[in-house]
């Protein structure tokens, strides 16, 4: 395996999907289930999110190619997604582009649920929206061999099981974590995405225009 390119697939990982930005989210969503249901839940959106995303590693290639899209073109796109992302992480309202659409969020009220709310919502679009997809399809396009494809695989996985670890114990944790605290951890993650989002769309334009790349 590619220890370098797994530590820094790890990190984008991690700070696209921290698990401590969704757990606010999920504690909103899942508010008056009983415990047992809600450490459940917890699992649920971990094992929804870990399938979505493999579906997404092993066809997202064959999705680009279907479209005529290159990676490169997708690394610019999948850049600006980032951007927009980071940009709402810093300045604290958040992204639709990563929190999901308005009645996504319109779900997310503190009342108890009436439905599953493990896929949609939180699954999907919370976990594994625009800003996931793109992610796991650019490194998955940049993983020269097998030993890098396994590289990617792991460290989304590593971070998909931390979130199941913090989502089954969201109640504990939550009560531990200060407002501050939460602020604090998304600003740094946001600011981690948005220097992602610089990287891709640099590495994106120098592929498409060359020119941008200078003599030699």
């Amino acid at each position: 395996m590619d220890f370098a390119f797994f530590i820094t697939t790890l990190g984008a990982a991690f700070a696209i999907m921290n698990p401590f930005v969704v757990l606010p989210l999920f504690l909103a969503v899942t508010h008056g289930m009983p415990p047992a249901e809600q450490r459940h839940a917890g699992v649920r959106v971990a094992l929804f999110s870990a399938i979505l995303c493999l579906v997404v590693a092993i066809s997202g290639a064959a999705i680009l190619k279907f479209f005529g899209i290159s990676v490169d073109d997708f690394r610019v796109a999948g850049g600006l997604v980032l951007m927009t992302i980071a940009t709402g992480m810093l300045s604290g309202s958040g992204s639709p582009a990563h929190e999901g659409p308005a009645k996504a969020q319109a779900s997310m009220t503190p009342e108890p649920p009436r439905a599953d709310v493990s896929f949609y919502p939180l699954a999907f679009p919370m976990v594994v929206g625009p800003g996931t997809i793109t992610a796991i399809i650019i490194y998955m396009g940049q993983a020269r061999d097998m030993a890098g494809k396994a590289a990617v695989v792991a460290a989304f996985g590593l971070v998909l099981a931390g979130l199941a670890v913090v989502l089954y114990f969201a109640a504990t944790i939550g009560r531990h974590m200060s407002q501050t605290l939460r602020v604090i951890m998304t600003r740094l993650m946001g600011m981690i995405v948005a220097a992602m989002a610089v990287q891709m769309i640099a590495g994106g334009l120098k592929v498409i225009l060359p020119g941008l790349a200078g003599p030699g």
